[in-house]
């Protein structure tokens, strides 16, 4: 046989049992290529414009080049130990290091750059689709072209080229390594062997578990008050972060052990047939793929996480501009463009509600109300507060009380107020002292009073009059009036937003379309959350991938057990069940524990990127984990053709 006729043989072997690897590579190259292409494209320049789309892009290129290279260099360290025996019978039968080499460098050479131009040419198909997403995502408006890139194309050529050469730089150093005896070894000691569980293993399964909850307790504690300086809080956060990482890796190192050794004891010892395949194998493996799968679950918690994040703030944005807004669909400051605005809607037959609320400006000391004690630079005892009357709010207000209202979230994370209290209002000249009853949940007024969050104070009519006798007029020199506008039919909003948009008002720079504000906050989260799903996606592909490529290897090296298994009486269908469960627990733990982190460091921190957590959260998860689970539907499919290999 010539070394062309074994290359090609070997070749077709290979691609047979690595299409996994192949596709991973070609939808890498071909996602890289289309990022690179969108970087360099002159359809992004309404998104450059907009978001710094360009910039954006770039940054995700990097970090897509970096998740790519981990992968394949770890592909490759599994490949090259499965073929180690073969690479030993080629010293055998004379065959030189060198020679080995540039067999196995062609071979790979042929799959890796086959790949790379597929890829590349899925890549050029697929970046106008990409451009079109991304105009949907920011809500940008522009045409989505179809061009090839010549320095999209070299710079994602030298980039893999990179890439190739560390890769067979990885397979010469190991040949150079190996003698011929060590190469019929290298699979047998890539696993522990199974061994009666210590006593420090035992204490280290506890510390992992213990780790874990400590850093989810107090990532729930993290904004509750409980810390009260930005040393404090940074300081917090580390610990969590060292907690749950190193958590994790002492879980999969003995935490998983000793609960499977529980299991056990519990039984006996006595295990049926889907337990000995499920239950005693990961037993051991877990234990040592241990920094592999600590990584696996801290990336896909950090990928989970990023992800829901994003689009809780593309989720929340038609929330958040309402609260812009006042709860209308347009706010106004002035009677002047107030005037304008019906003027304009009457001419066009746009029916409408108004909401109109005077407001001023008065310090409020609300030191005896306030709960945390956060170290910010701010004064509770004089701080700049709007105040409108209760019938602007439509409440029932005592004249000796005061309610708040329209209270952002995050504010009051870091500045919780109690349920009731005494408050003091501070005019010109005189003081006035009330009783705090309460928060509403409704925003009465735009944002260009309440200055990104704070809260509204509603006082009784006649105390309102009063106040506005007592202003303090350096605190009043802008505007003192509200007007929001709700359009009655859904249908012409859009064209009432575009007749707001030509009128010439007079504070127009504060006045707010909440269409706007909505498009606004969509198209600066919209890339971010496009960025963010694609490298997400590519982590997902590439771990997962990952993790078939180790089901793979295990299943090899354990096809004798199932012979003596046959042998024992047990049937094909008891082998599939226990296979099945075992993909269960390889998979199931890295993905729920990737699931768990990333809900507790969602929940801890979710109020500084929206209003709404939990429906975005779990779309994300929803999707990720079903993407997830066809990489372990996949591995078990590939466990039955071994099962049926190993007793035919």
């Amino acid at each position: 046989m010539s070394i062309n006729s074994l290359i090609f043989r070997n070749l077709k072997k290979n691609l047979r049992n690595y299409y996994l690897y192949v596709f991973a590579l070609i939808f890498s190259s071909g996602l890289y290529f289309a990022f690179v292409t969108l970087q360099y494209d002159k359809s992004m320049d309404p998104v450059e414009g907009s978001v710094k789309g360009g910039a954006g892009i770039a940054t995700a290129s990097v970090l897509l080049v970096f998740i790519v290279a981990i992968f394949l260099l770890y592909a490759n360290t599994i490949f090259i130990k499965q073929r180690s025996k073969e690479i030993g019978l080629f010293q055998l039968i004379g065959m030189t290091k060198n020679k080995i080499f540039t067999i196995l460098s062609a071979e790979n050479a042929i799959l890796y750059f086959g790949s790379l131009v597929f890829g590349i040419i899925l890549g050029f198909i697929g970046s106008k689709l990409l451009i079109m997403v991304m105009f949907k995502a920011t809500g940008v408006e522009g045409i989505a072209s179809l061009s090839f890139s010549t320095t999209a194309f070299l710079q994602t050529l030298i980039v893999f080229i990179c890439i190739y050469a560390l890769i067979a730089l990885m397979n010469l150093f190991f040949i150079k390594r190996q003698t011929i005896l060590s190469l019929f070894h290298v699979k047998s000691k890539t696993e522990l062997t199974a061994r009666k569980l210590s006593v420090f293993q035992i204490i280290i399964g506890i510390c992992g578990i213990a780790l874990i909850a400590v850093g989810y307790v107090v990532s729930g504690k993290l904004f509750d008050g409980d810390f009260t300086s930005m040393k404090e809080l940074f300081g917090v956060m580390f610990f969590i972060l060292f907690s749950v990482i190193l958590g994790t890796y002492l879980f999969y190192k003995g935490s998983v052990a000793f609960l499977v050794s529980l299991v056990r004891k519990q039984k006996g010892g006595y295990l049926n047939i889907k337990q000995v395949l499920s239950l005693s194998s990961i037993m051991f493996r877990m234990k040592s793929n241990a920094t592999l799968l600590t990584i696996i679950t801290t990336v896909s918690a950090l990928a989970i996480g990023l992800l829901s994040l994003s689009y809780i703030t593309f989720y929340s944005a038609e929330k958040m501009a309402y609260n812009y807004t006042g709860g209308a669909d347009f706010s106004l400051l002035t009677e002047k463009d107030a005037e304008a605005f019906r003027q304009a809607m009457d001419d066009n037959d746009i029916a409408y509600t108004e909401d109109k609320a005077e407001v001023y400006t008065v310090q409020l000391n609300f030191e005896k109300i306030l709960q945390t004690e956060l170290e910010l630079n701010f004064n509770a005892s004089m701080m700049d507060t709007a105040v409108i009357s209760e019938k602007a709010a439509g409440l029932d207000v005592a004249p000796d009380e005061l309610k708040l209202t329209g209270y952002n979230e995050l504010l009051q994370r870091f500045m919780s107020l109690k349920d009731k209290g005494d408050v003091v209002i501070h005019g010109k000249e005189k003081e006035t002292a009330l009783h705090y009853t309460g928060m509403e949940d409704e925003y009465p007024i735009s944002n260009y009073y309440t200055m990104g969050g704070l809260p509204t104070m509603i006082v009784d009519d006649a105390l309102f009059q009063e106040l506005k006798q007592d202003i303090n007029p350096d605190l009043n020199q802008g505007y003192h009036w509200y007007f929001g506008y709700t359009i009655e039919d859904d249908d012409q909003l859009t064209k009432a937003n575009a007749i707001f948009n030509d009128l010439d008002f007079e504070a127009k720079d504060n006045s707010e379309s909440r269409i706007d504000a909505a498009k606004e906050q969509k198209s600066t989260m919209g890339l971010a959350l496009f960025i963010v799903g694609f490298l997400g996606l590519t982590f997902l592909i590439t771990s997962g991938c990952i993790l078939y490529f180790k089901q793979m290897d295990e299943a090899e090296s354990e096809k004798p057990n199932y012979t003596i298994l046959r042998k024992l009486g047990f049937t094909t269908a008891d082998l599939r069940r226990g296979i099945q469960r075992k993909q269960l627990f390889n998979f199931g733990i890295p993905l729920v524990l990737g699931l768990m982190h990333s809900y507790f460091a969602v929940q801890s921190g979710w109020f500084l990127f929206g209003s709404v957590m939990m429906t975005p959260m779990i779309i994300v998860m929803i999707i990720y984990t079903i993407l997830y689970s066809i990489f372990g539907i996949l591995s078990v499919v590939h466990y039955n053709k071994v099962i049926k290999q190993s007793l035919s």
